[in-house]
């Protein structure tokens, strides 16, 4: 299990990206998943964040092929787009 300080920084740099369209779709995966993610898939993500933000809304919108090292369960949950909360 992740502990609750490692989790918190996640938080922050998963919401604070530097545009509003990538604070809404990172963090909103962030907000979606992170409960259930193991020690590995914290680092993993973590790792995900040192890429740059185009990068990674390119894999979850699809029109970019993720690193091999992405690839997996991660990716396939970043790819539903189901975690994006829409402003009514």
């Amino acid at each position: 299990m992740p502990n609750d300080l490692d989790l918190k920084r996640l938080a922050w740099r998963a919401h604070h990206r530097g545009t509003k369209e990538a604070d809404l779709m990172i963090g909103g995966f962030f907000d979606a998943h992170h409960a259930a993610w193991t020690t590995d898939d914290c680092a993993l993500f973590s790792e995900m964040l040192h890429e740059q933000d185009v990068d990674i809304m390119s894999w979850a919108l699809g029109t970019a092929t993720p690193p091999e090292r992405f690839a997996g369960p991660m990716i396939d949950a970043l790819q539903k787009l189901d975690y994006i909360r829409i402003a009514k």
